[in-house]
């Protein structure tokens, strides 16, 4: 007699899991891992840990290319295209799209690479590559939209002043789209953004180091400057988000207004941050 195949636990579990979806069970030749790929591919080393999403370190590479990297860009999107779209969190739910990087420093040529791929532009995009009449029109229709921020908190008036980073690359109409567009912007009042309060350099100075609030090598933060020399805030040893003065020794993260970072002095030293956002209060003290 012909031997009848068996069904083994595994395999029990996902036929009981196909009957409780409402699904039809298939013939037992599903029981046997050679007749049926779906399940040998389930042992397959070879697949990814995240599959079937992508790898996290692959959409944090594209979006921190398109600050900068044409080539790189386009090595990444060519072989995907659905990473023109790609989008993420920085920290503290400063979200960016690679779109949004492109567009916040001026990279008029990666922005319309993302653009040709299926990447989706939005407001700081038009901005940035002058399309006045856009602009005009999604303010018109949407008062007030003008004020709402882009990624890590910069105003869409700093987006359509970045336009300007490619302007020897840009053809006369472009340029006088984006001077219109600019002026439109800074006609209105308010499309540049909070104002904060100014920190010197030599304030600067008082906050600058590590700060630990856990016995772990990882457990701190850094206070440091970022290039556009303003107080920054990140992961010990790393770099970090800007930091803008609201009041008296406290400060908001950028791209997260519920965020506030205050920190304790006396005797006019610092002697530690607290961090508070809705659900976390951490304290930190600072140890150099």
């Amino acid at each position: 007699m012909k031997d009848i195949p068996t069904c083994n636990r595994r395999t029990s579990l996902k036929l009981s899991g196909l009957t409780l979806l409402g699904l039809a069970i298939p013939d037992m030749s599903l029981t046997n891992p050679k007749a049926n790929g779906v399940f040998e591919q389930s042992e397959n080393e070879n697949v990814p840990a995240h599959f079937p999403n992508l790898p996290p370190e692959i959409i944090s590479e594209v979006v921190g290319k398109s600050h900068f990297d044409l080539d790189r860009v386009k090595e990444l999107v060519d072989k995907r295209s659905e990473l023109s779209r790609s989008v993420w969190e920085w920290r503290f739910g400063d979200f960016e799209s690679a779109i949004g990087a492109a567009s916040h420093v001026g990279r008029r040529d990666i922005a319309l690479y993302l653009m040709s791929k299926g990447a989706r532009p939005t407001v700081f995009t038009f901005a940035m590559l002058g399309h006045y009449q856009s602009i005009k029109s999604i303010i018109e229709s949407s008062p007030g939209i003008q004020t709402t921020m882009g990624p890590h908190g910069i105003s869409l008036l700093d987006h359509a002043l970045a336009g300007n980073r490619m302007k020897d690359q840009m053809t006369r109409t472009e340029v006088e789209n984006l001077e219109l567009t600019i002026d439109y912007l800074t006609a209105l009042g308010n499309a540049g953004g909070e104002q904060y309060l100014e920190v010197s350099s030599d304030e600067q100075q008082k906050y600058l180091g590590d700060y630990k609030y856990g016995a772990g090598e990882n457990e701190g933060f850094t206070i440091g400057v970022n290039m556009r020399k303003l107080l920054s805030l990140g992961p010990i040893g790393e770099f970090g988000g800007a930091l803008y003065k609201t009041a008296e020794n406290k400060f908001t993260y950028n791209g997260a207004p519920s965020v506030v970072i205050t920190f304790d002095i006396q005797n006019e030293v610092v002697q530690s941050l607290t961090l508070t956002d809705p659900d976390v209060t951490v304290t930190a003290n600072k140890v150099s």
